[in-house]
């Protein structure tokens, strides 16, 4: 999509290219004011499409030559692209030869080549290749690349590209060069550039298969003492990919270069990785037990890309959960396999639904809903998705679970592996669709259940919303049958008013009131009404459905506190009892939202759910990470998509009353917890240690909040003073945000100090101005905070994770604060997302998403929050990016 381009592109007019591009060879003369790039291309005409005129993709280049096997040539500009009529017949092969200039210092949108610090960098996927040199920029041209990099040798010591590196030397005038080659052929996306004053941390390794390999993490001088956990996590994943997939690292090389200024987490060019630092610099002083997980699985996400999205790419961006699905399934189950205990693997795995049911769920009711394979876009950066990403990985979960063989492969990991070496036999260095995967998958397994139902599973492709799943449950006493019948529907979304049955995978068993398990099943649900019926029992079963989140649904069943309480406490599946105490939870906070008339003081929880709660923190077998996640309240935006009309203020308000009773009543049990948990010894980021980190760090948050309401000052005392000996990130992090989101007098002094101790790590401030950015206090009014951090000398807009450290934990994940009945937060919001537009649009786009769900909003912040969307629409000059998401949720009105 060329900026100015307004026309909305459809999957159902996907045409072959006109041309082919057999090989490219790159030179660039690097300059941030005026890079020179000499683009050769070895072409061909396409013989199945009809002869036509060659239409090059290019976006704010400076054109200087066009010739044609070496001779100059006639061409024209339509808008963006350029046009060549007069090419050679045939389907010979032609050389073309441009050569064009770009100013990477002013690219402030970090697509294409541009300077972040003394250094450049690129980005190119979707479609940022179209602003390094004219090209044929759509996933599906695949071609050779060799690449020439010249520039001066003081101030760009290291020069990187894709592939290996085959050529080195100095030049004239203090410059040098470095000449690369790439094996495999690779869409435009897929390229690469970094050059600049670089360190690196390297590592040999020898495959399984004997080959010998160089592992490289590059980060700016003083960041080295960062890097190990990224580098064992490079390692882990090479070797997690060959004994779980067979798929061996097929490089000489493999480099991770990390920079501060990134619109994403990281990009999986071909060998050499791009990655916002944030996802690469770790040690025990600067980084918490989520940045470490998260580099782990960032870091194993882009490596496995290197076959699933490299080697097999996307024909057309339509096809980006071909990639992206399969890929965040891959290092979700990576991070699963390198979990050594069974409660690791369970955390896991509610920790990823949590993010599913908490933004992909909304994603899925709002304007913005679409299929994991969309039918249409304006811009494809706006659908680099939860739904793409995180909803694609569950689908690709269901497959495996469909090709599950009995006994011998219970999981199905045995089927989906062939199924998996089946789509690489088949499509190897192609560029393939949705279809060829699960094709591949079903085809491998021809007897099982997803081969049977490959027409009807593939609607999780093409229709868009969540499924509802809504179970009743009978009990026949005098034959002791117990009938579970399950319905399915899903609502409307834009542009599918209808939807047919999907397959619905659903794990499920049946708890006696011993709480012994009498009966398990996996029953695939296929139509709209299903009856499933169990005899032998001697009493009425709790059942238990949906073990393991086995598909991406809302569950409807009416459970008692009774049935919910046996299942917290029997339950041989973690999934399921962490989620009876999400409901037990969950009904009594939309009780209590329910009634409007009812003062927050008068909330009061009752004795049986606070037991409950005890005999959870308490219980000796569960772990301390379950236990965290099982003591954490619903957040407030899972609750608001429970609710017709929303009033976030109303929510936050119930939410903080049951956390500071929950805080009151087991204080006793906090305490416990805390001196049980707090020692670990020396630091490591393992499930174990950081499961008691983070019940440590819940306990203490608990007890400051329990302090706040009883006017306490040890707690806060000692929380001040574990902030200031904590000898991790971890500890010192959590210590701070209890004081800051309990309200303690102590917060303003303790966030005085981290600053100090930390003003020279980008990534740790970036943490300090999120807590606060993300706080609401007793009075909720953040607003004038939020607006005072942004004239800080430490801010800038021009940083993605600056501003989103700022405005995003104030717009996106501060319900309670950005909501306002005065509309002040909505007028921020209007502000910031036409101001990042002319800066940023990628960055942009995902601010506008923050009112994504505006319909549900009580009046009079509905009618607010539709005028501050309308403003920013009304914008003349507003980048695709931006419009395409305002444009959609002020569609519906």
């Amino acid at each position: 999509m060329r900026e100015g381009q307004t026309s909305v592109i459809h999957r159902s007019d996907y045409q072959e290219p006109a041309f082919w591009i057999d090989s490219v060879d790159l030179c660039f003369d690097l300059d941030p004011a005026k890079t020179r790039v000499l683009n050769k291309m070895k072409m061909r005409r396409n013989p199945h499409v009809v002869p036509q005129a060659l239409r090059l993709d290019g976006e704010e280049l400076n054109l200087s030559r066009v010739l044609v096997n070496g001779q100059g040539t006639s061409f024209k500009m339509e808008d963006s692209q350029l046009v060549l009529e007069n090419l050679p017949a045939g389907n010979d092969v032609f050389e073309l030869e441009i050569f064009t200039t770009c100013a990477p210092a002013k690219n402030t949108k970090l697509s294409g080549l541009y300077t972040s610090g003394d250094s450049f960098y690129t980005q190119c996927e979707a479609e940022g290749f179209r602003r390094i040199t004219y090209f044929l920029d759509r996933p599906d041209v695949m071609a050779s690349y060799t690449v020439l990099l010249r520039a001066d040798k003081s101030k760009y010591p290291v020069l990187l590209s894709n592939g290996n590196l085959v050529e080195q030397g100095t030049l004239d005038d203090g410059r040098h060069f470095a000449k690369w080659v790439d094996p495999f052929k690779k869409p435009s996306y897929l390229f690469a550039l970094v050059a600049g004053q670089l360190v690196a941390r390297e590592q040999r390794i020898t495959s399984r298969a004997g080959k010998e390999h160089l592992l490289q993490v590059y980060v700016r001088p003083g960041d080295l003492d960062k890097t190990e956990h990224a580098m064992n996590s490079l390692m882990a994943s090479v070797a997690w990919d060959e004994a779980r997939f067979g798929l061996s690292l097929d490089l000489e090389r493999f480099m991770i270069v990390a920079t501060s200024d990134f619109n994403m987490g990281a990009m999986e060019n071909k060998g050499l990785n791009i990655f916002n630092s944030k996802y690469v610099l770790a040690n025990q002083a600067t980084a918490t037990d989520t940045d470490f997980g998260n580099i782990e699985s960032v870091v194993g996400h882009e490596y496995f890309h290197n076959w699933t999205g490299n080697r097999i790419t996307c024909r057309d961006w339509f096809q980006l959960s071909l990639k992206e699905g399969l890929t965040v399934f891959r290092d979700q189950e990576f991070s699963m396999d390198l979990a050594s205990e069974a409660s690791a693997r369970a955390v896991k795995r509610i920790e990823d639904v949590r993010v599913l049911r908490t933004a992909q769920f909304p994603e899925d009711a709002g304007p913005m809903a679409h299929p994991i394979r969309p039918d249409q876009y304006l811009e494809i950066n706006n659908f680099y998705t939860v739904t793409v990403y995180e909803k694609g990985a569950e689908v690709v979960r269901m497959q495996q679970t469909m090709v599950a063989s009995g006994p011998s492969d219970p999981l199905g990991r045995e089927g989906f592996r062939k199924g998996m070496d089946l789509y690489f036999q088949r499509h190897d260095g192609s560029a393939v669709t949705c279809d060829d995967f699960t094709q591949a998958i079903a085809d491998a397994n021809p007897d099982s259940k997803l081969a049977q139902l490959l027409p009807q599973f593939k609607r999780w492709y093409s229709q868009a919303g969540t499924p509802r799943v809504k179970a009743v449950g009978s009990f026949d006493g005098a034959s002791g049958t117990y009938s579970l019948t399950l319905s399915q529907s899903c609502a409307p979304t834009p542009g599918q008013a209808v939807k047919e049955p999907f397959v619905i995978p659903i794990s499920l068993g049946l708890i006696s009131a011993d709480g012994s398990e009498v009966a398990s099943s996996m029953h695939v649900l296929t139509q709209e009404s299903e009856t499933l019926t169990f005899t032998g029992l001697q009493a009425e079963p709790v059942p238990s459905i949906l073990r393991g989140f086995s598909a991406p649904v809302i569950l409807d069943f009416a459970y008692t506190d009774e049935q919910l309480l046996a299942l917290l406490e029997h339950d041989t599946d973690p999934f399921n009892r962490w989620e009876a105490g999400q409901r037990l939870a969950l009904n009594r906070m939309m009780a209590f939202i329910s009634q409007d008339a009812l003062a927050v003081a008068d909330m009061k929880l009752d004795a049986r759910y606070i037991e409950a709660m005890r005999s959870v923190l308490r219980h000796p077998k569960l772990d301390a990470a379950f236990k965290e996640l099982a003591l954490t309240l619903p957040s407030e935006t899972y609750v608001a998509e429970q609710l017709d009309v929303v009033d976030p203020q109303r929510i936050h308000a119930v939410r903080e009353a049951l956390r500071a009773q929950l805080a009151t009543a087991l204080h006793a049990d906090w305490e416990w917890a805390f001196e049980a948990h707090h020692e670990n010894g020396a630091y490591k980021p393992d499930s174990l240690s950081s499961g008691r980190r983070a019940l440590t760090g819940l306990a203490l948050a608990m007890l400051c909040i329990a302090a706040r309401t009883s006017g306490d000052t040890v707690w806060p005392g000692k929380a001040l003073q574990r902030f200031k000996d904590a000898g991790n990130m971890t500890d010192r992090f959590n210590a701070l945000a209890a004081l800051v989101t309990s309200g303690s007098d102590l917060a303003a002094q303790a966030l005085q100090r981290f600053h100090a101790m930390f003003k020279d790590e980008a990534l740790v401030i970036d943490k300090w101005f999120a807590l606060q950015a993300g706080a609401t206090d007793r009075g909720g009014n953040i607003l004038p905070i939020v607006k005072q951090l942004m004239t800080h000398p430490d801010f800038s807009m021009r940083n993605p994770n600056r501003a989103r450290s700022v405005i995003f934990s104030y717009c996106s994940a501060n319900p309670g604060a950005f909501h306002r009945a005065d509309a002040a937060g909505y007028v921020f919001w209007s502000d910031k997302v036409i101001e990042l537009d002319a800066i940023n649009p990628q960055v942009a786009a995902r601010l506008a998403r923050a009112l994504d769900r505006w319909k549900k909003l009580a009046e009079p912040m509905r009618s607010a929050a539709r005028e501050a969307i309308a403003r920013v629409a009304a914008k003349p000059d507003l980048s695709n990016d931006t419009r395409e998401v305002v444009t959609r949720a002020l569609s519906e009105d």
